[in-house]
């Protein structure tokens, strides 16, 4: 990896992030505090500070690193023709960014009411809108445009249903990413419909 991709993950700032990360899913955001989090690294709240002020800094800087893929994807798919193999190449890339930043989002889906009041609830929904605009075309009607953004919440709750159910994970998120691109082929070309 080189150094102008993500920071390693054994610097502090991200250690910082993968145990506040870790003890968000175990506790929930509200219930952990940044005493904990400087506890379980073993580490004082002075140096704790020094890269992070609030929990809030911590949740923003993960959500940025984790979610670079995602913002580096809309701005390819703006240069992009809109064509259907376009769009299947953005629901793959999700794909793959989703599988990345899996504990991410699955803090995000646990923790729904305090993600919408942090300021990346309104993030998150731009990227979301970003997304199916890039998928749905201009001037869709309303039942195509409903199965642009069904196909990124097949692939958000895909993620989630089916963590525990059995089978392998590449597997799981094929056929989620095969059911979000059946739906957009479908908008792409009402006439194509099964």
């Amino acid at each position: 990896m080189s150094s102008t991709t993500q920071p390693r993950r054994g610097n502090t700032r991200q250690r910082i992030q993968d145990v506040a990360l870790e003890l968000f899913a175990e506790q929930g955001y509200e219930k952990t505090s940044l005493r904990e989090i400087s506890e379980k690294l073993d580490v004082t709240k002075a140096a704790l500070y020094y890269h992070f002020k609030t929990k809030e800094d911590i949740l923003v800087g993960i959500f940025e690193d984790l979610n670079r893929p995602i913002e580096e994807l809309i701005a390819w798919g703006r240069e992009q023709p809109r064509t259907l193999e376009t769009k299947k190449e953005i629901l793959a890339r999700y794909s793959d960014a989703l599988t990345t930043s899996a504990p991410l989002f699955r803090f995000m889906q646990e923790n729904q009411a305090t993600v919408r009041e942090l300021s990346i609830g309104r993030t998150i929904k731009g990227r979301v809108l970003a997304l199916v605009d890039l998928i749905k075309d201009p001037e869709a009607p309303m039942v195509d445009q409903v199965r642009c953004f069904s196909a990124l919440f097949t692939m958000h709750a895909g993620m989630f249903a089916l963590m525990d159910a059995d089978g392998d994970p590449e597997d799981k998120r094929k056929a989620v990413l095969e059911v979000a691109v059946d739906l957009v082929a479908q908008a792409h070309d009402p006439g194509a419909a099964r």
